[in-house]
C-alpha cells in the first residue's frame, strides 16, 4: 500500500499511517473527502461503523486506567517496577520507589515464594497508605519456562590475590579473615575472602606474627597477621594464594630481636564451599541434554586426549523431547550459546555447538533454553502456576502468562479464573516467543473474552527467538496490533538496564526509554539504583508525552 499512502499524503489527506484503532471509519473519512473533491456523490457508510460517540483514544486510555489505575498528573505512561526481595524487609526502599514515580509492582513469581510476596505485598499497602500515591500489583507467574539444569560442583578453593600495577608488582595486599569454624565470626570491615580455622589453633596467635604454608598449587606462601578482632584477625597477603581445606598452616613468631621461631603446634583450614559448576563450551563441541535429573558434566576424555563423552547437562521440562527435531536451533543464557540438534532419542537430544566465543563460553546451571524452530507440545500453566493462582488472585491486581504459545493457553487461564470466581482480574499476556508472535491476532481475540486485559512485549526471549535485528520491528507490529484491539502496552525488558545495575546509563538506552512514551506502561527491572533508573524514566517520560502520542508527533514548541 506504499504508492496509495504516499499519493493520499501528497494531497493532503491521510496516508492511513495510525488508523490500526479505526481503519473502517478513516477509510470511510478518505473516500468522503475524494468524493467531495472531485464533486461526486459521497457513499452512504454504515454508522456502526462511523459511530465516533467514544473516540479511539478515549477507549484505549479507558482500557489502561481499569488495568493499570489512573495515570499520574504529569504524565500518562505508567512506571512498573520488579520488586526486589529485599523489598519483603526493607519498607523505606518500596515507599521511595513510590514516592520517585514507581505506579505497579511486579512481583515476579519464578523466584522466592509466597512468605516472601505476602511481605512485599504488605510493604507495598503500608506505602499505599501513607504516601497516599496508588500502585498496583501485578504478579507474574513463572509459566513453563526452560532451563538448564544442575551441574557437578567444582573443587572447593578459594583464591585471593593482592592489587597489583601495571607491572605486576603488589600495590596493595590481600585481605584475608581468619575465623574459629566452630565460632563463625563475620567479618567487621571488607576483605577479600574469609577462611575458617579448624579448632582453637587462632588463640595462640598474635598481631606480627607469620603463617606459613604450601597452597593448593604447591607454591610456598605466607601471610600477616596485621590485627585481631574479637576472635577473629585479619591477615594480609602480597602474593596470589588458593586455599583447600585441610591445609596445614605453621605460625612463625618474629620477636623484637628479630630471631623468628617457629610456634610447635599446626593449624588447619577448615571447610570451604565448592565453586559453583560450569561447563565451558567452544564451537563445534557437541553437547547431550538428558531427560534424567542428572548433574551436568563438563567432556571427559581418556589419558590420550580422546573425547570418551560429550558435555552433558539435564533441561527442566523432559517434555521437549517428544517436540523437537534434528536441524532445528537450541540457544541458551539470552543467546550466548548457540546450536544446532543433530540427533533426539528417548533420553537424549544430541547438540552441535555453532554460536560461541573464541576461547569458549561458559555453561552454567538455571540459564533460559530457547528453541525458536519447534513446536513444543507445553501446558500453558504449571502444576506450580496453579498452585500459586489462589494466593495470587486473592493479592494482586493482575496476573502475568508467562510464555504463551497458543490460545488455548489463555483458555486455560481463564478457566482456572472462573473457577476461583475471580474471572474479572486483570489478565497480561507476555509475548515473549515466536510461537506467540505468529499468532498474535487469534491470542488476542482470546484474550479479549476477559474483561479487563493488556500485551506485554517481553524483550528479552523474544529476541534470543526472532533474533536481535528483528526485534524493533516485532514491538512496532505488536504495538500495531494491540492498538487495533485498543489493549494497553507493557514495554519490558532491559529499559535503563545499565543505569538501574550500575549508576550509569549508556546513550542507546536512553533513547529506549524515550521511545518507550509509545506505551501505555513501562517496566524496569531491580538493581542497586533502581531508585534512580525510576526518578529518570519518570523524568524522560514527562518530557517526551509533549512530542510523542503513540504513533503520532505532536510537535511540540522547541525549548530547552
Amino acid at each position: 500500500m506504499r504508492d496509495l499512502q504516499e499519493r493520499l499524503a501528497a494531497v493532503g489527506l491521510s496516508s492511513l499511517g495510525r488508523s490500526e484503532s479505526h481503519v473502517l471509519s478513516n477509510l470511510h473519512c478518505i473516500t468522503t473527502l475524494l468524493h467531495h473533491a472531485l464533486k461526486l456523490p459521497a457513499e452512504q457508510f454504515p454508522r456502526q461503523y462511523s459511530d465516533q460517540s467514544v473516540p479511539d483514544s478515549e477507549l484505549l486510555r479507558a482500557h489502561a486506567d481499569n488495568l493499570f489505575g489512573n495515570p499520574p498528573k504529569s504524565r500518562l505512561v505508567r512506571i512498573m517496577v520488579t520488586m526486589p526481595s529485599a523489598a519483603a524487609e526493607d519498607y523505606t526502599l518500596v515507599e521511595r520507589m513510590l514516592q520517585n514515580g514507581m505506579n505497579c509492582a511486579r512481583i515476579n513469581c519464578a523466584h522466592d515464594g509466597q512468605d516472601v510476596w505476602k511481605k512485599i505485598i504488605r510493604q507495598i499497602k503500608l506505602a499505599r497508605r501513607k504516601t497516599g500515591l496508588p500502585c498496583k500489583i501485578m504478579m507474574d507467574m513463572g509459566g513453563p519456562k526452560l532451563r538448564t539444569g544442575t551441574i557437578a560442583s567444582g573443587p572447593p578453593v578459594l583464591r585471593c590475590r593482592p592489587q597489583r600495577d601495571v607491572y605486576g608488582k603488589p600495590t596493595s595486599p590481600a585481605r584475608i579473615w581468619l575465623y574459629p569454624e566452630s565460632e563463625p565470626v563475620s567479618a567487621p570491615a571488607q576483605g577479600d575472602i574469609c577462611i575458617p580455622i579448624v579448632g582453637n589453633w587462632l588463640e595462640m596467635a598474635m598481631v606480627s606474627d607469620r603463617i606459613e604454608f604450601t597452597d593448593a598449587r604447591d607454591a610456598k606462601r605466607n601471610m600477616k597477621l596485621v590485627g585481631r578482632h574479637g576472635k577473629g584477625l585479619w591477615a594480609e597477603a602480597t602474593h596470589t594464594i588458593y586455599f583447600l581445606p585441610g591445609l596445614e598452616l605453621k605460625l612463625v613468631r618474629v620477636p623484637a630481636s628479630g630471631r623468628s621461631r617457629e610456634i610447635t603446634s599446626v593449624g588447619h583450614v577448615g571447610t570451604l564451599p565448592s565453586l559453583a559448576g560450569h561447563i565451558v563450551l567452544q564451537q563445534n563441541d557437541d553437547l547431550i541434554i538428558t531427560r534424567e535429573d542428572i548433574p551436568g558434566l563438563p567432556a571427559q576424555y581418556d589419558q590420550k586426549g580422546r573425547l570418551l563423552r560429550p558435555a552433558s547437562i539435564s533441561c527442566s521440562l523432559p517434555e521437549v523431547f517428544t517436540s523437537v527435531k534434528p536441524g532445528e536451533r537450541l540457544l541458551i543464557d539470552d543467546g550466548r550459546i548457540g546450536g544446532i540438534i543433530r540427533k533426539v532419542s528417548r533420553d537424549e537430544i544430541m547438540v552441535e555447538i555453532n554460536g560461541a566465543r573464541i576461547g569458549g563460553e561458559k555453561l552454567l546451571s538455571d540459564k533460559g533454553i530457547n528453541l525458536p524452530d519447534s513446536e513444543l507440545k507445553l501446558e500453558g500453566l504449571t502444576e506450580q502456576d496453579i498452585k500459586n493462582l489462589p494466593f495470587i488472585t486473592q493479592n494482586a491486581d493482575m496476573v502475568g502468562l508467562s510464555f504463551v504459545r497458543k490460545p488455548s493457553d489463555i483458555r486455560l487461564l481463564q478457566h482456572h479464573l472462573k473457577q476461583l470466581e475471580k474471572d474479572k482480574l486483570g489478565i497480561v499476556i507476555k509475548i515473549e516467543t515466536r510461537a506467540a508472535f505468529e499468532c498474535l491476532p487469534e491470542l488476542l481475540f482470546t484474550l479479549m473474552r476477559s474483561p479487563n486485559v493488556g500485551v506485554m512485549i517481553a524483550r528479552g526471549d523474544l529476541a534470543v527467538e526472532c533474533g536481535y535485528e528483528r526485534m524493533a520491528e516485532l514491538q512496532e507490529e505488536i504495538m500495531w496490533l494491540a492498538e487495533a484491539a485498543h489493549l494497553p502496552v507493557i514495554w519490558a525488558t532491559q529499559v535503563l538496564e545499565e543505569l538501574a545495575k550500575s549508576g550509569k546509563p549508556s546513550r542507546a538506552e536512553i533513547t529506549d526509554a524515550a521511545m518507550s512514551e509509545r506505551a501505555e506502561c513501562v517496566m524496569l527491572n531491580k538493581g542497586a539504583h533502581i531508585l534512580e533508573a525510576i526518578h529518570t524514566l519518570d523524568d524522560i517520560l514527562q518530557r517526551m508525552q509533549g512530542h510523542q502520542q503513540k504513533k503520532s508527533s505532536l510537535l511540540r514548541r522547541l525549548h530547552w
